[in-house]
């Protein structure tokens, strides 16, 4: 894929997009309620997401590149969880305006159901990452995400589901990550009716 201006005309088209995937909502159960957001921005023209790299002082995933969010607090909306993530984790206040939609519901293997909202921030809005969570911010290219070869979707003796991982930023990102990311680029970007909820996560994140 060709360099993704960041303009109004790429807005219209998540919008649309996002707007014509039917739901496919997924039932709780057990499962811990999380959401993330998918924050589409610019950098020097171009069309990127924001990943971050978890601290290394968090118990849990320490050190994995994920979208912002966690889990939605009690009494919370997933609009108002991903809001507030997004503030506690990089600084970066959105409006509820802001965002252009959802993408499916994704259970992981560690318990919890995320919930992913696509926002779209300025170029130029300020972000602070929270060093307690936060150990870097990248902005991801649209096209990084589509270059050949990515996704990768790679079988495992432990599943009968295809494992779904990025090569990216010198290193493969997985699942839930790579699914959400590949849900939004099929859906949002590309205007495909493509459902991620059963592609694999890898063993060692079964936890």
């Amino acid at each position: 894929m060709k360099p993704v201006p960041f303009d109004e005309a790429l807005r219209a088209r998540l919008a649309a997009n996002l707007a014509r995937l039917a739901p496919a909502p997924l039932a709780a159960g057990s499962l811990k309620r999380a959401a993330v957001c998918v924050v589409v921005t610019g950098e020097a023209g171009e069309a990127a997401l924001l990943l971050t790299r978890r601290a290394q002082r968090l118990s849990a995933h320490p050190g994995q590149y994920a979208l912002p969010g966690g889990r939605i607090d009690e009494g919370e909306t997933p609009l108002d969880a991903a809001r507030r993530e997004a503030r506690e984790e990089i600084g970066l206040e959105i409006a509820a305006e802001a965002f252009l939609g959802r993408l499916d519901d994704y259970p992981t293997r560690s318990g919890y159901l995320i919930t992913p909202l696509v926002a779209w921030v300025a170029a130029g809005a300020e972000i602070v990452p929270n060093p307690a969570e936060v150990e870097q911010v990248y902005r991801v290219p649209l096209a990084e995400l589509a270059r050949e070869g990515s996704p990768q979707f790679i079988a495992i003796a432990e599943s009968d589901r295809p494992v779904v991982r990025y090569p990216l930023l010198g290193s493969l990102i997985h699942a839930p990550t790579a699914a959400v990311l590949y849900q939004f680029m099929e859906v949002a970007v590309l205007g495909r009716d493509t459902r991620v909820a059963h592609l694999e996560q890898p063993v060692w994140a079964w936890r």
